[in-house]
């Protein structure tokens, strides 16, 4: 059950098992969403679902934030990512790192999260390592409320992507 005229008529159950996987490890903002049918296509559907994920208490989008994985972080080589998190580092290049950049990944992960208390979030479909790395340079001064902030709009680009896929495969 992919399409939107699917998603449109879809108990709320299987609106959840169709579209929790897009904010990671938090099924409650599809869940949450899911009286707001019908949508009027992907975009209204996006736009919906980032309404509620905004909208959700400052503890909750904490917990959202902290459901996302250090980007070539431990758990990756582990394979304890999600599916979706494994193809999506993979195609910024993380999963091909040398022993140096994994090194520069963890250092730089490590001192993000213990300054901010949550990790580096970046939509990695839209980036490379070397972007990625950049960015987390550069981002590791900012204050934290504009990380959080530019963290849950990452999220937001992260869900448009993975809500393109699950609607494409249809």
């Amino acid at each position: 059950m992919r399409t939107l005229a699917q998603l449109n008529q879809a108990d709320r159950p299987a609106f959840v098992a169709a579209l929790g996987h897009l904010f990671e490890h938090s099924p409650w903002v599809a869940d949450e969403t899911w009286s707001r049918r019908p949508f009027r296509d992907g975009a209204h559907l996006h736009a919906e679902l980032c309404v509620t994920m905004r909208a959700a208490s400052r503890a909750r989008q904490l917990a959202l934030i902290r459901a996302h994985p250090d980007l070539a972080g431990r758990l990756a080589p582990q394979r304890k990512l999600t599916a979706e998190s494994t193809r999506e580092q993979a195609s910024a290049g993380l999963g091909e790192l040398t022993a140096a950049e994994m090194a520069e990944f963890r250092k730089l992960n490590d001192a993000y999260r213990a300054r901010l208390e949550f990790p580096f979030i970046i939509c990695a479909r839209l980036n490379d390592k070397a972007t990625i790395v950049a960015a987390m340079r550069l981002r590791a001064v900012n204050p934290p409320e504009q990380e959080f902030q530019t963290a849950l709009g990452e999220i937001e680009k992260i869900a448009w992507w993975r809500l393109q896929d699950a609607l494409q495969a249809a």
